[in-house]
C-alpha cells in the first residue's frame, strides 16, 4: 500500500511542478504571426478583379502565383506567334506580377508548366532559361486543354530573400 501511496505523491507533486513552469518557451517555439499571416492579394490588372482567384497569395516570406499564360493583358487576348511567343508572354506576365510585389525572377525557387503538346518543351525550355538561369525547381508536363487554348501556363513559387 505504501508504495501506492508513494506513487501518488510523487505523480501529484510532478504534476504540480509542471502546472507552475513558465509557459513562454513553448510561445518562443511558435511561429510569428508574420510567418504565419496569410494575405490573398489582389490583381494589379483591373480587368481581373472580378476574377475567382487571387494573382499571388502571400504566407510569410514565400508568395505563390497563380498559373499565367501567354495572353496581353491590356487585350485580353493570348498572343500571336505560337509556342514562342506564347511562353515569353507567361514569363513577362509572371515578372508583372512579380514585380508589384518587389520581387524579381531571380526570387522564383520553383515553377510548375503545364504544355498542350509535350512536343513543344524544347522550344520553351530555350525561352525559360533566359528567364531563369539560376535553375529554380521545376516540373512540367502537358495537359490536352489548357484555359483560353493557351499553349502553356506557368506557375511558379517565390521567396523574399
Amino acid at each position: 500500500m505504501k508504495s501506492y501511496h508513494y506513487t501518488f505523491i510523487s505523480l501529484l507533486l510532478l504534476a504540480m511542478a509542471c502546472q507552475d513552469s513558465p509557459k513562454d518557451d513553448v510561445r518562443d517555439l511558435a511561429p510569428t504571426q508574420e510567418q504565419t499571416q496569410v494575405i490573398f492579394h489582389k490583381s494589379h490588372e483591373p480587368l481581373k478583379a472580378s476574377a475567382p482567384f487571387s494573382d499571388i497569395v502571400e504566407v510569410g516570406g514565400t508568395y505563390y502565383l497563380s498559373g499565367q499564360i501567354g495572353m496581353d493583358h491590356s487585350t485580353r487576348t493570348l498572343v500571336e506567334g505560337g509556342i514562342e511567343a506564347e511562353t515569353r508572354q507567361t514569363l513577362e506576365n509572371i515578372k508583372a506580377v512579380l514585380a508589384q510585389h518587389e520581387l524579381q525572377m531571380r526570387d522564383v525557387v520553383k515553377a510548375l508548366v503545364v504544355l498542350d503538346d509535350i512536343d513543344n518543351f524544347a522550344a520553351f525550355n530555350e525561352i525559360y532559361q533566359v528567364y531563369f538561369p539560376h535553375k529554380p525547381a521545376r516540373t512540367t508536363f502537358a495537359a490536352a486543354h489548357l484555359a483560353r487554348g493557351a499553349k502553356i501556363e506557368i506557375e511558379v513559387v517565390a521567396v523574399r530573400r
